[in-house]
């Protein structure tokens, strides 16, 4: 059977609370060997290195989302230090910047509560990278309406932190934007979707080698599933579609999407 690993989920949250177990055993079953589960903030990265504790399969990225940045006390830098030397946290994140969701202008036009968050996401992101410079782990990023100034942010570090962009939708052009930065891209179920050829596109384009698979589950179930709570083993519905895409066998895509995050995140390894 193929092997396949889901780079981007969340586990900890609490729609797995009833079944987590199964959840896991159920992709394990069906080839992806592999879960790396993501922290949205400092609890819930804890419960993701707790998780990557209980079950050996399983990894932690550990950070806190640019939409929860208000939320965030001023410098998580050293809780990120102290979470990026444990042996199964493989990268920080999910970090970044999300202008879709900024709180929107006053009636009278007043922006200052939306400039203040757009600020708040680009410090932490700051922290982050720096963080994740110092320890030698990549990041994990969530770019929404926002892709040039993640581009610009992360310009500094090129070299030092490796970078992917997860559910990536852009265009072939930026993607090759990236691939000049370092940086490597990771397609969900999205692709999967009847109105998401833009993305299928895009996937098309983008060579073996160059990208990773993931759910972000419990987040953007893929057809058949859509609409349902998604789980890690549904990227194999993901990979099936890629194949068709690529023109390409699921032993081939298995290969080349395992060495990529094994290069990525190398404390899988």
């Amino acid at each position: 059977m193929p092997v396949f690993y889901d780079t981007h989920a969340h586990l900890d949250y609490q729609d797995f609370d009833v079944d987590r177990p199964l959840v896991i055993e159920r992709a394990h079953q069906v080839g992806v060997q592999k879960i790396i589960t993501i922290g949205t903030d400092l609890p819930g990265s804890r419960q993701a290195i707790k998780l990557s504790e209980e079950y050996p399969q399983v990894y932690a990225v550990a950070g806190w989302h640019p939409n929860d940045a208000t939320k965030a006390e001023g410098d998580i830098r050293p809780a990120l230090q102290e979470m990026a030397v444990h042996p199964k946290v493989v990268a920080l994140g999910e970090t970044g910047l999300d202008y879709y969701r900024l709180p929107p202008p006053g009636a009278d036009g007043n922006t200052a509560e939306r400039d203040s968050a757009r600020q708040r996401q680009r410090e932490l992101f700051t922290q982050h990278l720096e963080v994740a410079a110092a320890h030698g782990l990549g990041c994990v990023i969530h770019e929404r309406d926002a892709f040039e100034d993640v581009l610009q942010m992360i310009q500094p570090f090129a070299g030092r932190v490796p970078c992917v962009f997860h559910c990536f939708v852009n265009t072939p052009a930026n993607w090759r934007r990236l691939l000049d930065l370092g940086c490597v891209v990771s397609f969900t179920g999205i692709l999967t979707f009847k109105n998401a050829q833009s993305v299928r596109e895009t996937v098309a384009a983008t060579p073996l080698g160059q990208f990773m698979l993931e759910t972000d589950c419990p987040f953007l179930a893929p057809t058949p599933h859509r609409g349902k709570r998604c789980e890690p083993a549904y990227v194999r519905h993901t990979a099936e579609t890629v194949c068709e895409l690529k023109k390409c066998s699921l032993n081939e895509l298995s290969e080349a999407t395992c060495a990529v995050a094994h290069r990525f995140f190398p404390k899988i390894s």
